[in-house]
């Protein structure tokens, strides 16, 4: 039996899971609300955090469609070819990752 189907056999047990997830999911999109403003994909991070809580909270599964529709229509704007946006994004992960090892080396 999974973990998940277990906990929540009971009421307490669906609270007490609807607790964990909305810690873990709000702290990780606290963290991406931060990253917004610093260094950092912020805005994937946040994704994250909501896809995180949509999975027990309607809310915000809504949330996170809405941003999705306004991050496309914001790099609709843009008037790039997608594969450039593709390059551009997976080029700034891939030097945050490397930024994050080097920092963390030192």
């Amino acid at each position: 039996m999974k973990f998940r189907s277990w906990i929540k056999k009971t009421t307490a047990g669906r609270v007490v899971w609807r607790v964990i997830i909305g810690l873990i999911g709000g702290g990780i999109t606290v963290a991406g609300a931060v990253a917004l403003i610093g260094p950092g994909p912020g805005i994937l991070i946040l994704l994250a955090g909501l896809g995180i809580l949509a999975t027990e909270f309607a809310w915000a599964g809504e949330v996170m469609m809405h941003t999705k529709r306004i991050a496309a229509k914001a790099a609709e704007k843009t008037g790039m070819k997608p594969w450039v946006k593709y390059f551009l994004i997976s080029g700034g992960a891939v030097v945050s990752i490397i930024a994050i090892f080097i920092y963390y080396r030192r």
